[in-house]
Parts: structure tokens; sequence; C-alpha cells
């Protein structure tokens, strides 16, 4: 199967069911192989406030990904764009 890095909104949608039956199946094959999340997303994930189970299964959910460190040449183009394109940096919620 292809890779993919998975988003903190699809990680939820995933978790609460909240999302169709074909990308229940989709996301059950991305995720039974090695999950991809960005650093960023798992800090997010971190952050939730949940119960305990829902805390547990996150963070079993999280031991079992391959996390997605921030090297300093992606940090580097994310300055040039930003400095080009006058965007602002995405903040956490």
């Amino acid at each position: 199967m292809e890779q993919y890095i998975i988003d903190t909104n699809v990680i939820s949608d995933y978790f609460s069911v909240s999302i169709s039956e074909n990308g229940l199946k989709f996301m059950d094959a991305v995720i039974d192989s090695v999950p991809n999340l960005s650093i960023i997303t798992q800090i997010e994930l971190l952050c939730w406030k949940t119960g305990l189970d829902k805390e547990k299964k996150i963070k079993d959910f999280l031991l079992d990904s391959n996390i997605l460190d921030i090297s300093p040449d992606v940090i580097l183009h994310c300055v040039k764009i930003r400095r080009n394109l006058k965007i602002k940096t995405p903040m956490l919620s």
C-alpha cells in the first residue's frame, strides 16, 4: 500500500467513526500498515481532552505510528514560502 501522512482531523473522524464506510475501510488499511504522522499531529492528539479510555487508545495509536519530525530543510522551505506569500504560521488550537 502507498504511504500517507495522516492529519489530525482525519484521525479524529476515524476515531469517532464520522466518515463514510469506504473512508473507514481505506483508513483501516492505512492504519494497518505503519501510520505516518507529523510531530504536529502527535502534539495535537496528546492535547485532546478525553477520558482515560480514549487517551490510552490515542497513546497506543501513537506508539504504533511513525512520527515524522520537522527537518531544518523543511523549516527553511516554510520560511521561504511564508516570506514570499505573506501567509501566517498555523496555530495549534
